[in-house]
């Protein structure tokens, strides 16, 4: 089955030789550097290009070209080369587009020999960067996996370059343009459109939405020169790259415009459609308006779902991150110009009041009365723009959180009366809601995809957000029902016998919040208790991973031992460290790191306090989670435009049955699924 990558996702390769096949519509530039284990490209004999196409295990095209098909033998490559980066830029100095925002999405597929594709990248949310890395094949404890990163860089093949540590850099870009040039007689043009439309495009906005141009809320390491939105995803303190991204982003637009023309991309400018090169149509169709249309001078009135995608569940969920893209804009504007009225105030008084002589009198009031009045003038007008944004944000809230389904649902929505086990997984979950203090009570749903890219950490201790909480012990129960409605969501979200929950709680501690997962029978065995039952569950995860991984490596994922269970496992944690010595700990951060790419996720339910004895050994393990709380925190960082998002879980409202109910169903179906 062919990985639909987003941009920081990452999947195992099960072969040594492969092809990387471009297809951008118009000529682009394909190069490839050679990275050490920190990615460090040594030199220019660690670059090949269209001037020197060949290097040991990788040869790339001798020219720009609307298609490319890149060679890479893993086995060749030398030992000191653990990364494979996938370069691509627009030529320079032909007449055609400058930077990539005014061309068709370009499309990278890593296939075999035989053409079957093993995984594919869509590179959405372009904008100024005429250069960008596409993707890298990576060696990580001696196998080879592939990562979107999609990292653009506004100024070119120099910049990016010289972003990998090359002190040549701007000299070997030229290098690489004159060579290009040189062959542009013979530069492969893009192919006209095709009959039955497989692979063509259409011209419309760009809004595939976030986790297309991003991650879903997961933070990316971005680059001078890249632009666009991360969303939310770790602590302030603490930002992680996701599979970043979390990597750059991309510019936010309005997914809700969609201006269809035709199939061909324009040669310069104006709005593209970024079609997916894989289906036979070469956009999402827009869904049929369902509202009237607004009066001239009003506001467009809020359709749900009224976003681009395949599926209703794909525009809610693209629709769900353009609200996001757009409250954040739109706060982010308000706030500088707040800035900039104090900075103009401060400026005018000082220049006022520097001359002694305009303090004595009236003059220097007056002057501070004037200075007064314009800046609440203008924070005034930021004001009432922003309020005409929440106004209609709010009614686009409206009507997105009655039509969303289950798994983005809160769980006072009446979609959970009427739920089913669903027969396929969803593409999101719903961990909680987002809010800025300018927009209450506007709340944005926290989606992230699915399968977990990250562990999730909900953070029992006490910090300044959850100060009024005296009783610590209060805390962490507060922890764990949150925990246990996250449980219950992912089991409810995943079909029958495709979610496998294993708990361990060491001293006991969270058995009455524990108690509806353990009734309904949910879980894969009861609660782990003890250093005997931690060491147990650890070493057969530990075992899974390492069986799942050597398969994959050795080109047998589908040789697995008979029985093999085969669904996603979660490994939920209470109480951390109590019970655990220095082997299951060491074991605790393999399965953090390693489990995620096989199908192993954690949950940890632990104040890091707790764990200070062990230094920043366990530094890493805190960072490669996500963290989240019981109470409401402003830990979210949006390092896109510095906002710190406050975080609200999502938990069952106080006296309602509907967990035990979906629980039961969960148990009913797994029972007939067995």
């Amino acid at each position: 089955m062919t990985a639909e990558l987003v941009r920081g996702q990452n999947h195992p390769l099960s072969q040594v030789r492969l092809e990387i096949r471009v297809s951008a519509g118009r000529p682009v530039v394909a190069a490839a550097t050679l990275g050490d284990e920190n990615g460090k490209v040594h030199g220019v004999e660690w670059v090949a290009h269209p001037g020197v196409p060949t290097l040991p295990g990788l040869e790339v095209s001798r020219q720009a070209a609307a298609d490319h098909r890149l060679a890479v033998d893993l086995d060749a490559m030398p030992a000191a080369v653990h990364r494979i980066a996938v370069l691509l830029a627009l030529p320079t100095g032909a007449g055609g587009p400058g930077s990539f925002g005014s061309v068709a999405a370009p499309f990278v597929a890593v296939t075999g020999l035989d053409g079957t594709e093993v995984a594919t990248y869509t590179l959405t949310g372009l904008e100024a960067e005429s250069a960008v890395v596409a993707l890298e094949l990576y060696r990580r404890q001696g196998a080879w996996k592939v990562r979107a990163v999609g990292q653009g860089y506004a100024g070119g093949l120099a910049e990016l370059l010289t972003d990998q540590g090359l002190p040549q850099a701007h000299r070997l870009a030229a290098g690489i343009h004159d060579a290009v040039a040189q062959g542009l007689a013979r530069s492969v043009p893009a192919p006209p459109p095709r009959a039955d439309g497989d692979r063509s495009r259409q011209a419309a906005t760009s809004a595939l939405g976030p986790d297309q141009s991003g991650s879903p809320y997961g933070p990316q390491q971005g680059a001078q020169g890249a632009t666009g939105p991360y969303g939310p995803a770790q602590d302030a303190q603490a930002p992680s790259g996701p599979g970043t991204g979390h990597p750059a982003g991309s510019t936010p637009t309005d997914p809700a415009a969609i201006r269809s023309t035709s199939p061909a991309a324009p040669a310069t400018g104006g709005p593209i459609d970024y079609s997916h090169p894989r289906r036979q149509n070469a956009a999402p169709p827009p869904p049929p308006p369902t509202a009237p249309p607004a009066q001239p001078g009003q506001p467009a009135r809020p359709v749900a779902g009224d976003a681009t995608g395949w599926s209703m569940e794909e525009r809610l969920y693209n629709q769900v991150w353009g609200m996001f893209e757009d409250l954040a804009r739109s706060t982010a504007a308000f706030r500088s110009a707040v800035d900039f009225a104090d900075a103009r105030m401060d400026k005018e008084l000082d220049q006022v009041l520097s001359d002694p002589r305009n303090r004595i009198g009236g003059q220097g009031d007056a002057a501070r009365e004037a200075a007064q009045a314009k800046h609440a003038q203008l924070v005034d007008q930021a004001r009432e723009a922003l309020d005409r944004d929440l106004v209609q944000l709010g009614a686009e809230a409206d009507v997105v959180e009655p039509a969303l389904p289950a798994a983005y649902a809160r769980w006072d929505s009446p979609v959970w009366h009427a739920y089913r086990v669903p027969m396929e997984m969803p593409m999101a979950l719903r961990l909680g809601d987002l809010h800025l203090p300018e927009s209450d009570p506007l709340r944005i749903p926290m989606l992230v995809r699915l399968p977990l890219e990250r562990g999730l950490w909900i953070d029992s201790g006490t910090t300044a957000s959850s100060g009024s909480f005296a009783d610590s012990h209060e805390l962490r129960r507060l922890a764990v029902e949150s925990a246990v409605a996250h449980i219950a969501r992912l089991l409810a979200v995943h079909p029958a016998g495709e979610f496998t929950v294993h708990v361990v709680d060491p001293a006991g501690s969270g058995a009455r919040e524990l108690a509806p997962l353990v009734r309904t029978g949910v879980l894969a065995a009861p609660p782990a208790a003890g250093a005997a039952g931690v060491a147990a569950i650890l070493g057969r995860l530990t075992e899974r991973v390492d069986l799942v991984h050597m398969a994959v490596r050795g080109g047998a994922a589908d040789s697995l031992p008979p029985g093999f269970d085969t669904s996603q496992q979660l490994l939920v944690v209470n109480d951390f460290p109590h019970g655990f010595d220095d082997r299951a700990v060491t074991q605790l951060r393999y399965l953090a790191d390693e489990g995620p790419a096989v199908g192993v996720h954690l949950m940890m339910v632990a104040d890091r306090e707790d764990a200070d004895d062990y230094g920043p050994l366990l530094d890493p393990l805190w960072r490669g989670l996500l963290r989240l709380t019981p109470v409401p925190e402003d830990h979210l960082a949006d390092p896109w435009v510095g906002h710190a998002w406050t975080y609200e879980p999502a938990l069952v409202p106080p006296g309602s049955r509907v967990l035990q109910q979906v629980l039961a169903q969960v148990a009913t179906a797994r029972t007939k699924y067995t």
